[in-house]
């Protein structure tokens, strides 16, 4: 339960710091165990624009492991923006380490055009 906690007050810590307006949205990374999922936010308006997740069909039928399907949310996540016409967000780790998960979807997205 600490570990949650600790988590939880690295979330706020980064959220008073970052928030996501129309033209420049907040990409929340949220991580479990066995999925991850993907959000464009525009926190003006309070509005999900655009999400991605492993378990969306084309990504859940691949046989990968969970970085893999990691990088092919990240590369789904930027094809969505590119389709809604935006180029620019703000990464939200979500209180995670930038590292492997985490890190393969932000790669991931750098590859597919977003920039941050």
């Amino acid at each position: 339960m600490e570990t949650l906690l600790k988590r939880q007050k690295i979330r706020y810590r980064i959220r008073k710091k970052i928030s996501g307006i129309a033209d420049k949205p907040r990409l929340s990374v949220f991580r479990s165990n066995n999925e991850i999922y993907v959000q464009l936010i525009d926190d003006l308006q309070g509005k999900t624009l655009a999400s991605a997740s492993s378990r969306d069909k084309d990504i859940a039928a691949q046989k990968a492991t969970k970085t893999e399907k990691s990088r092919l949310v990240g590369a789904s996540i930027a094809r969505k923006a590119k389709e809604l016409g935006i180029d620019k967000v703000v990464f939200d780790r979500g209180g995670n380490l930038y590292h492997g998960r985490v890190k393969a979807v932000a790669e991931s997205a750098r590859e597919g055009g977003l920039q941050f």
